[in-house]
C-alpha cells in the first residue's frame, strides 16, 4: 500500500499523512512511497489518536531512525512548504510541458527527454497530457495532484446585478434589422437615420456593423445595422444578446428566401420580439399578403392573419410607411418597459471593433447599464483599457453615454472580440489585472475545446434524463424532401423526451448553420446534401455534429436511436479530398472525363466519391480512372490538375465539384 491510498482510506491530506509518518519514524519520502503492513496499522492507530496538530513523537511508539536527506534536485521549488519536505505538487489540467517541469522543480529538459521515452515527442511549448502527468511526476519522485481546467472564463458571460427597481429607468430599445440579401436593410436604416451610407458601401451590400440612434416622438431608439444574420448570431454565440426588438425586412416581390428563414430561426433562438417589415411594396408584381402567407409556413403569423406578429408595408426607397414602422417600435418599448440603472459603474457590449489609422484600436459599444465617461478604466474579454473618447454614432465627440447607447470608445490595448461583455473598473491597474487572468483562462479553455464526439457524448448524456429536447437542424435538396422529413421527425417520440427542428432550409450545409447549431446546441442533419469546406472547418473548431444521409430511413432511425441516447455502432466517414471540375472531355469507349483541379486533400483511384452540384449530391459512385496528362495515377495531391472518370455515370458538368471519401468502422460510445 502506498501513503497517498493509505490517506485516502483513512479521509486525510496525503501531505499531513506523510509529515505524520515521517514523525513516527517511518522512512518514506513521498506521497507515492509504499508502506508495509506494520507501518500501515500503525499510522492508523496514530490518526485515531492524534486528531490535533502532531506533537513531538513518543519514545515508546517507536524508535526514530536516522533520515537520510531528500536529495536537494528533488525538493520543489515553490510548491511545497520550507517546513514539509515533502514531494507532492499540483499541476493545472491543461499546463505546457515547460508550466509542468516549473511545477515540480526540476529541467525542461529531463522532463521532454522523459516524455520521448514514454514514446511521446512532445516540446516545452505544447499541452502536457493528462494521463501522463502523473506517472512522469512519480518518475522523478513526486505525487501530482491535477487541478481541474478552469471553467470557461467571464469573457461573454453576462454580467448579473441587483438593482432597486427605485433606481431603474425607462431605456431606449435596442433594434436589430435581418433578412435576405438586397431585401432593403440597409436602404431602410438609411431613410431612418436621414443619411446615406448605401452609396459608400460596396455593391450596395453593408460590409460592417453599426449602430445607430434616432428618436420617435421624443423616444430614443437604438438600431444595430448587420450584414445579415451572421453578426447576431455571432453576438449571440459569446453570450451577448442585446437585441431587444428584431425587424424582418422581407420584400414583398421576392417574398421569403433562405436567408429570411435562416433569420426567423435565429430570433426565435434568441426569444426576442419580432416586427416584420414588407419592403418594396411600390414595385412591380408586389404581393404583402403572399409574403405573410409565406411567413406561416415558418410559424410566423401575422397579426392581419390573427397571429400576434406585428407588420408593417413600406417603401424603404420614398420613405413610406417608414413612420408605420417606428410608431410600432416605439409602442412595443412603451409596452415592454425596458429599464436599467444610469447611476453606476457603465457596463455593456462591444458591437465591433478595428484597427483604425491615427486612432490605434477602437470599439462601437453598446451601454447596457450605467453610464460611460471619459477616462473611465475599463476591461472587456481579455482586453483593457481607458477612455481616452468617446464619440456617438455621428461621430461627435461626447463626454458621456448611458443606457442603449451606441458609442465608440478609443484607447483600447488591444482589439477586442465582438460580443465581448465590457466593464468599468476602479483603476488602471484593476482593469490589466482582471485582464490578464482572463487571458490565462482563455488559453487553457481553447486548450481544453470539446471535440465533436465529446459534444456528441454529452449530447446523449443529457438525453438520458427526464424531459430532454433534441436541437436538430436539417438541411435537404429539395423543399419535397424538407417536409417529409419534417413530418417523419415529427412522429419520433419518447416519454419525457422531444424533438425540436430549430432550423430547416434547402441546400447545402454552410458556416450559418455551424453558426446557429453552436449557439442552440443544436446536431446538423444533411439529407442529399453536403457541408461547404469552410462550414466543415467551421464545425472541427467548434465541435459541432455533423450528419449527413442519403437514405431517408437511416436518418430517421439514427435521429430515435439519438433520442433513446442509445447509437449502434457506425461507420465512419473519413472525406479525402475535394476536386473542382473545370473542363469536360468525352472520350471514345471511355465515357465522360473530368478535367479536375484539386483544391483539398487528395483525390485516390478507386475510392468511393460524390458529385456535387450547387452543394446537393447529384451522384454517389466510384472514381473508376484517375490521370495526369496521359498516365494512369493512384492519387493526385492537392494543387495539381487530374482527369476523373466515374464508374457507370457521365452526367458531368463544368463547376461541379468532386469529394472522394472512405469510409471506417468505429465503436460508437
Amino acid at each position: 500500500m502506498r501513503v497517498y491510498e493509505l490517506a485516502r482510506d483513512l479521509g486525510v491530506d496525503s501531505k499531513e499523512l506523510l509529515i505524520q509518518a515521517q514523525d513516527l519514524g517511518i522512512d518514506v519520502k513521498t506521497a507515492s512511497s509504499g508502506l508495509d503492513d506494520e507501518s500501515a496499522e500503525l499510522l492508523r492507530l496514530a490518526v485515531a489518536g492524534e486528531p490535533a496538530p502532531r506533537p513531538e513523537p513518543e519514545p515508546e511508539t517507536a524508535p526514530e531512525p536516522k533520515r537520510e536527506p531528500e536529495p536537494p534536485v528533488l525538493a520543489p521549488k515553490v510548491k511545497t512548504p520550507p517546513s514539509a519536505d515533502v514531494g507532492i505538487v499540483s499541476v493545472p489540467a491543461g499546463a505546457t510541458v515547460g508550466q509542468f517541469a516549473e511545477a515540480i522543480g526540476i529541467s525542461s529538459t529531463d522532463v521532454v527527454t522523459e516524455l520521448l521515452m514514454r514514446g511521446q515527442p512532445i516540446g516545452v511549448g505544447q499541452v502536457m497530457p493528462l494521463e501522463l502527468i502523473e506517472p512522469v511526476a512519480e518518475s522523478f519522485g513526486f505525487m501530482a495532484e491535477i487541478v481541474e481546467a478552469p471553467r470557461p472564463p467571464a469573457v461573454a458571460e453576462r454580467p448579473s446585478f441587483e438593482d432597486r427597481e427605485s433606481d431603474m429607468v425607462t431605456r431606449p430599445p435596442v433594434v436589430t434589422v435581418m433578412g435576405h440579401v438586397d431585401h432593403g436593410k440597409t436602404t431602410l436604416l438609411d431613410t431612418i437615420r436621414k443619411t446615406s451610407v448605401v452609396e459608400g458601401e460596396q455593391g450596395g451590400i453593408t460590409q460592417h456593423i453599426g449602430a445607430y440612434q434616432v428618436e420617435v416622438n421624443g423616444h430614443p431608439i437604438t438600431f444595430i445595422d448587420t450584414p445579415g444574420h451572421e453578426a447576431f448570431t455571432a453576438l449571440r454565440a459569446r453570450g451577448a444578446n442585446i437585441t431587444d426588438i428584431v425587424v424582418l425586412v422581407v420584400a414583398a416581390n421576392d417574398g421569403v428566401m433562405p436567408q429570411t428563414i435562416e433569420a426567423i430561426s435565429h430570433a426565435k433562438a434568441a426569444g426576442v420580439k419580432m416586427i416584420v417589415a414588407i419592403n418594396k411594396i411600390d414595385l412591380p408584381g408586389a404581393d404583402p399578403l403572399r409574403v405573410r402567407t409565406e411567413l406561416t409556413e415558418h410559424d410566423v403569423i401575422t397579426e392581419e392573419l390573427g397571429g400576434d406578429v406585428p407588420s408593417v408595408e413600406l417603401s424603404a426607397l420614398s420613405g413610406a410607411g417608414v413612420d408605420d414602422l417606428l410608431e410600432v417600435i416605439d409602442l412595443i418599448a412603451q409596452l415592454e418597459e425596458f429599464k436599467a440603472n444610469p447611476g453606476t459603474e457603465a457596463s455593456g457590449v462591444v458591437v465591433e471593433a478595428q484597427v483604425e489609422k491615427g486612432k490605434g484600436a477602437v470599439a462601437s459599444v453598446i451601454v447596457q447599464r450605467g453610464t460611460l465617461q471619459t477616462g473611465d478604466s475599463f476591461v472587456a474579454g481579455a482586453v483593457s483599457g481607458r477612455v481616452r473618447a468617446l464619440m456617438d454614432d455621428a461621430g461627435n465627440l461626447i463626454k458621456s453615454a448611458g443606457p442603449s447607447a451606441p458609442v465608440q470608445i478609443m484607447g483600447w490595448d488591444d482589439v477586442p472580440a465582438a460580443g465581448d461583455y465590457f466593464k468599468v473598473m476602479e483603476s488602471d491597474k484593476e482593469a490589466r489585472r482582471v485582464a490578464e487572468g482572463r487571458q490565462g483562462e482563455l488559453k487553457a479553455v481553447t486548450q481544453a475545446m470539446p471535440s465533436a464526439r465529446d459534444r456528441l457524448q454529452s449530447l446523449l448524456d443529457q438525453l438520458r434524463t427526464e424531459d430532454a429536447t433534441l436541437n436538430i437542424i436539417v438541411k435537404a435538396d429539395a423543399q419535397g424532401s424538407i417536409e417529409a422529413l419534417r413530418d417523419s421527425i415529427s412522429k419520433i417520440e419518447r416519454e419525457g423526451g422531444r424533438i425540436q427542428i430549430v432550423h430547416s432550409a434547402v441546400g447545402g450545409i454552410n458556416e450559418n448553420d455551424v453558426g446557429l447549431a453552436e449557439v442552440t446546441g443544436s446536431v446538423v442533419i444533411g439529407f442529399n446534401v453536403r457541408p461547404e469546406p469552410k462550414a466543415r472547418k467551421a464545425a472541427e473548431t467548434a465541435g459541432i455534429q455533423i450528419r449527413t444521409y442519403g437514405i431517408i430511413y437511416e436518418l430517421l432511425d439514427e435521429i430515435e436511436q439519438m433520442l433513446v441516447g442509445q447509437l449502434a455502432p457506425e461507420e465512419m466517414e473519413q472525406v479525402l479530398g475535394t476536386a473542382e471540375v473545370r473542363a469536360v472531355f468525352r472520350v471514345p469507349r471511355a465515357g465522360t472525363v473530368a478535367g479536375c483541379y484539386v483544391i483539398e486533400g487528395v483525390v485516390q483511384r478507386g475510392a468511393k466519391a460524390r458529385l456535387l452540384r450547387d452543394g446537393v449530391v447529384i451522384h454517389d459512385g466510384v472514381i473508376s480512372s484517375l490521370k495526369r496528362f496521359k498516365d494512369d495515377v493512384r492519387e493526385v495531391a492537392s494543387g495539381f490538375e487530374c482527369g476523373i472518370g466515374f464508374e457507370n455515370f457521365n452526367d458531368i458538368k463544368e463547376g461541379d465539384s468532386i469529394e472522394d471519401y472512405l469510409i471506417r468502422e468505429v465503436a460508437r460510445t
